[in-house]
């Protein structure tokens, strides 16, 4: 049988909670809502670490932070970890990554067999956080001006970036089209938007009209737990209250960024259609983790609530799944077993993996309901877990009070109920169970030295020569366009889509 091509869109930073696909939104997303309706919707789906770069090395490897080193922004990622990437290719797949993945450190592919963009995020180890010095605020953390200077705009660095990741991508797909051969490709296109800085074009503000916008509900900031506390410290935003009319701006340039993220999605899909390959391709949609968007008075993403930690997650293959919705807990760490799984795949004995198939729950045969999480970056003295399981959300510290919700009754998590009286049977066996699966003081002291090995070589590396780590896309212009050394007609004829006629 014929290996379906798949094609992975990732946005970044895009709050489930938020979106039309799952619940009442202002937020505009055509493109989106009509995958949704034909595909699968995995409506409680999360990332395992609430930032960049923990989050992608754990979605592309199917393992936990903790496992791979990916502790913060600066992480290293070892060039041996295996990722759906070179799962793929050892299937026979092309596979291709069109925008970020902020992979940190020499190996800037991972698997992919080619990169058509760079990244939009630095490759090396500037962003290491600093347990030694808790209370000292890096120059390169969050601060509010994102939110400050929110509106609209004509131009960014993000939307250069975006522009370029579609475009590159619908160029692959051109190609593709017009190689020979039948050899399947996955395709990762990975967008930066909906991320901060809020601003986006005109055309996507003017979509949205101020009394359209709902404003967050926000608690004093003393009443909000430590690692709250500290995270508005790390954005500079303790006993700064924000304006109004700026939340209002931040958060409708936000919606608008969502509907250019869709815009986007529109034209790959257009691009399929064209081509005469959305038969035969597998469309996956998701992210990295969401945004607080300053519900509980909080922004960006860097803790385990659910604006932060929950992502979209749809997977469109018709005639392959019906459509439908699947309630279970899952995560974005499950995508590479499910992959191999749908390309045909076996999983390779022996290698270690924490994500597991969602294949069951798209053939409607049950499946896990069961979400793991880590967090060691922004904002943290020490590990912050999570588990996640049926209704509830363990969050688990051995430096800050634990925290327990039921989120499918309280999914704005307004009532912690760790202190609950009628609860304390069901907070004793998380904790037993997160005491058994995270071994704190260890991970701690590994955080710790990965911590103190990149800052001294970060800092020994800007001296002296600089030799960048980041992705060169390496572009061959004699074979663009018409050169002499190609016939003319001949290059005409294979760059043109559908090829005329020989003999015409």
């Amino acid at each position: 049988m014929k290996r379906k091509n798949i094609l992975f869109i990732m946005a970044d930073q895009m709050a489930a909670p938020m979106l039309p696909i799952y619940g009442p939104s202002p937020i505009k997303l055509p493109n989106l809502s009509r995958l949704a309706e034909q595909g699968v919707v995995f409506d409680a789906a999360y990332c395992n670490s609430p930032l960049c770069a923990p989050s992608r090395f754990t979605l592309v490897s199917g393992q936990l932070p903790s496992k791979i080193g990916a502790y913060d922004n600066a992480a290293d990622f070892p060039a041996d970890v295996p990722t759906y990437a070179h799962y793929l290719r050892r299937l026979g797949y092309r596979t291709a990554l069109s925008g970020k993945m902020h992979f940190c450190g020499p190996d800037q592919l991972h698997g992919y067999e080619e990169r058509l963009t760079s990244d939009i995020y630095p490759a090396d180890y500037g962003w290491a956080v600093n347990w030694d010095e808790p209370d000292v605020r890096p120059s390169w953390y969050h601060n509010m001006s994102s939110v400050l200077q929110a509106g609209p705009c004509v131009r960014t660095n993000q939307l250069d970036f975006d522009e370029e990741v579609v475009f590159k991508a619908q160029q692959y797909l051109f190609d593709h089209i017009r190689e020979d051969g039948d050899q399947p490709f996955c395709l990762t296109v990975s967008m930066t938007h909906p991320h901060d800085p809020y601003t986006i074009p005109k055309t996507f503000w003017d979509m949205y009209d101020d009394k359209d916008i709902p404003l967050p509900q926000t608690p004093g900031q003393t009443e909000l737990d430590p690692h709250s506390q500290r995270l508005l410290k790390v954005y500079d935003l303790w006993d700064k209250p924000l304006p109004v009319d700026k939340i209002r701006d931040a958060r409708r340039a936000y919606f608008g960024a969502c509907s250019y993220i869709d815009s986007n999605v529109g034209k790959l899909l257009q691009t399929l259609e064209d081509t005469g390959l959305m038969d035969d391709t597998i469309i996956v949609f998701s992210g990295d983790h969401g945004d607080m968007l300053g519900e509980k008075g909080l922004w960006y993403k860097m803790h385990w609530f659910e604006m932060a930690a929950r992502v979209p997650l749809l997977i469109s293959a018709p005639g392959q799944f019906a459509s439908g919705r699947v309630g279970a807990a899952v995560s974005t760490a499950d995508l590479l077993p499910t992959l191999v799984e749908l390309a045909g795949g076996t999983l390779e004995p022996g290698l270690p993996l924490d994500g597991r198939s969602l294949v069951p729950h798209l053939q409607r045969q049950g499946g896990h309901d069961e979400v793991f999480g880590e967090y060691m970056a922004e904002g943290t003295i020490s590990p912050l877990m999570m588990i996640r399981r049926g209704p509830w959300k363990f969050i688990y510290s051995e430096d800050d009070p634990c925290l327990l919700f039921d989120v499918r009754n309280d999914p704005k998590e307004l009532e912690d109920l760790s202190q609950s009286a009628e609860h304390q049977s069901l907070y004793a066996d998380f904790l037993t169970e997160a005491r058994a699966k995270w071994d704190i003081p260890v991970i701690h002291q590994q955080v710790l030295a990965s911590q103190r090995r990149r800052r001294f070589v970060a800092h020994a590396l800007t001296l002296g020569k600089l030799k960048s780590w980041d992705h060169q896309p390496l572009v061959d212009a004699s074979q663009q366009y018409m050169r002499n050394h190609i016939d003319l007609d001949d290059l005409e004829r294979k760059a043109r889509y559908p090829q005329p006629c020989q003999n015409q």
